[in-house]
């Protein structure tokens, strides 16, 4: 395919009207995603506005709206008479977590990314919120729901419930300025180990609001119960991280065999 030839969009994504994020802002999160990722390469060119009007059925005017503001996030190129133009985005900054060292990398994630609170509230536990922390269902505590940023970006939506006991230690101030795991370690429930599980998932509307992608785009989901010394669960965390913005890496040693050379 020559330069500037017309590409072909992938399948667009179905609107959602119930949602409350604007159609526009929907079309310009399908469209980002598919640039960011590369499925609509640099260089390439959009089709023009009405074609792109029938294709997500809506006005031209939602269109344009859409074609701008991807145009000031610096992703497309806008000329008159010449069509849209996708530009040759740099690359978008990662952040790594590794099985080998889980705790270090948490912290280190944690000083690569700046932390949103979104919302903390007391609560009794459920069954399921039980069974992970070993307490008794309608036992109290903390559920807090924040968001991390990278570079000014959502990175990552997270949902964590504490006990009550712990939790009560620190304040949703807090929350927004320092990392779990050193208030975990303040109100005297320091972290020792973890157990986690990890998925792949297509985001749910709320989350995908948040972390400012399509509904059912791609996501990393992991579910995470951190111990104290004495084996407590001290902290359960269900975590949603942008799969363009986040992987793990895996580290593995052939043992040597006893007594082999």
């Amino acid at each position: 395919m020559s330069d500037n030839e017309t590409w072909p969009l992938p399948a667009a994504t179905q609107l959602d009207e119930s949602l409350p994020t604007p159609l526009y802002h929907q079309i310009y999160l399908v469209l980002r995603e598919q640039i960011r990722s590369g499925a609509i390469p640099p260089d390439a060119m959009l089709p023009g506005e009405q074609h792109l009007a029938r294709m997500f059925n809506v006005s031209r005017i939602t269109v344009k709206r859409a074609l701008n503001e991807l145009a000031a996030d610096g992703l497309l190129h806008r000329h008159r008479g010449r069509g849209t133009i996708v530009t040759s985005a740099p690359a978008i900054p990662v952040v790594k977590g590794s099985f080998d060292n889980l705790l270090e990398s948490l912290h280190i994630m944690g000083l690569e990314t700046q932390i949103e609170v979104i919302d903390v509230a007391n609560i009794q536990a459920d069954a399921t919120t039980a069974k992970f922390l070993e307490i008794e269902t309608g036992a109290p505590v903390q559920r807090a729901v924040r968001r991390r940023m990278l570079q000014g970006e959502p990175f990552s939506h997270l949902v964590t419930y504490i006990p009550g006991d712990i939790a009560e230690h620190f304040s949703m101030k807090d929350l927004a300025t320092t990392s779990l795991l050193t208030l975990l370690e303040r109100a005297g429930a320091a972290v020792f180990d973890a157990e986690q599980w990890i998925t792949a998932v297509g985001a749910e509307p709320l989350v995908a609001a948040a972390l400012g992608v399509s509904g059912g785009a791609p996501l990393l989901k992991v579910e995470r119960v951190m111990r104290d010394a004495q084996g407590r669960p001290v902290q359960l965390i269900h975590s949603h991280y942008r799969s363009d913005r986040f992987q793990y890496h895996v580290k593995t040693h052939r043992r040597k065999p006893a007594g082999g050379g």
